[in-house]
């Protein structure tokens, strides 16, 4: 395995250990950025709107699963669903959590390298790729969603983005939060656009700008309606192409992929 892969591992390896979470102060250092997400309601309701809508009696892979959250709610909807992550800790919490959930006989769980796939050509009819893509190289990555995708398919990918200074001098000062490889490869408009060498459709879509705003409430009484209020915002304001690309996160959707 490559060394920048066996550093991905092993950094994921450290974070979903059930060990960490006894160690209080450890946890909260690796684990500090979690705090952002309380505001992420809007993304992932659109994302997860989609998969509702295309998931049942699908074969669906979650390209990098992590602790298997996305690939249990496939399953539980229906979904033929497949988890992959390069990182055996993540895939032994994902077969922990399927039995808990009451659905291990609906998913298969792999160690993979998401770069080689092990998978047939046109095999899956969806694949959602959440928070994924920074870690691997998208030149590798690509093509090989394209293989493994069936004609009539799509790719979800929901990613953060590079180009908000703010956001950039945030992750320059807490490296402990990522990986090397991950800090210098998070997406760029030229990332996504590079998927058009492999497919023939692209759609777009930005979330999260002054919803960040809400964070420091999370925890108060009035955070849900003032998190409701800046979503009214994000959801006019990064319609403007001059500001949509300085969102946090967007969700792209590829289809139609070229087969070589």
């Amino acid at each position: 395995m490559e060394l920048r892969k066996q550093k991905e591992a092993e950094f994921h390896n450290k974070l979903r250990r059930e060990a960490l979470e006894k160690d209080k102060d450890a946890f909260k250092y690796l684990t500090s950025n979690i705090k952002f997400y309380s505001i992420t309601r809007k993304s992932r309701t659109f994302v997860n709107n989609r998969l509702l809508q295309r998931c049942k009696n699908r074969k669906v892979l979650d390209y990098c699963c992590g602790n298997g959250e996305i690939v249990i709610f496939l399953a539980k909807n229906g979904a033929k669903a497949v988890g992959i992550d390069i990182s055996p800790v993540s895939i032994e919490n994902c077969k922990k959590n399927a039995i808990r959930e009451g659905v291990d006989q609906n998913i298969n769980f792999l160690v993979m390298d998401a770069e080689n796939l092990k998978f047939a050509d046109n095999y899956f009819d969806i694949i959602i790729c959440s928070g994924v893509l920074h870690h691997i190289d998208i030149k590798k990555a690509y093509p090989e969603l394209a293989r493994v995708l069936k004609p009539e398919g799509e790719v979800i990918c929901d990613e953060p983005l590079i180009h908000n200074p703010f956001f950039q001098l945030y992750r320059r000062l807490t490296p402990h939060l990522r990986t090397k490889w991950e800090m210098e490869h998070i997406l760029s408009k030229n990332d996504i656009n590079l998927a058009g060498e492999y497919f023939d459709r692209i759609e777009t879509k930005f979330f999260h700008l002054f919803t960040l705003l809400a964070v420091p409430f999370r925890n108060l009484p009035g955070f849900n309606f003032i998190l409701r209020i800046l979503e009214i915002v994000d959801s006019i304001l990064l319609k403007l192409p001059f500001l949509s690309w300085w969102a946090w996160q967007i969700v792209f959707i590829l289809s139609e992929p070229k087969k070589k």
